[in-house]
C-alpha cells in the first residue's frame, strides 16, 4: 500500500477488486523504464506526462483503472481523465496493489 493510502485511505480501494475483475482498462503512468521493470499483466502504459495528448486511448472504456508506484502519479493521472469528461476513472493506488488484486 503506497504512503498517502496507508496514511488517509484510498476511497477508490473498495471498488478495485470489483472493477478489475470486469475487464477495466489498466494504464500504468509510470515511465516506460519503470513498466519494463515489472507491471501488471494486461496493463498498457501511458506515463502521466503523455496522458493529456493520448485522451483517444481512453474514449469507448467502461472503466478505467491508473496506478504508478506510490498511487501519487496515478492520482494526477485520475484527476486529469475526470476533467477531460471521463466517467468511472479510479486510482489503484499502486501497480503492486493492483497486480495482487489481478493474480490473486
Amino acid at each position: 500500500m503506497g504512503l498517502f493510502s496507508a496514511l488517509f485511505g484510498n476511497k477508490d480501494q473498495a471498488q478495485l477488486s470489483a472493477t478489475v475483475s470486469k475487464d477495466a482498462f489498466l494504464v500504468d503512468v509510470r515511465t516506460p523504464g519503470e513498466f519494463a521493470s515489472g507491471t501488471v499483466p494486461g496493463a498498457v502504459n501511458i506515463p502521466l506526462d503523455t496522458l493529456p495528448t493520448q485522451l483517444a486511448k481512453f474514449n469507448g472504456k467502461k472503466t478505467i483503472v491508473v496506478f504508478c508506484r506510490s498511487g501519487n502519479r496515478s492520482a494526477q493521472a485520475k484527476n486529469i481523465l475526470v476533467q477531460n469528461g471521463f466517467k468511472n476513472v479510479i486510482n489503484g493506488g499502486t501497480w503492486k496493489d493492483v497486480n495482487a488484486i489481478v493474480n490473486g
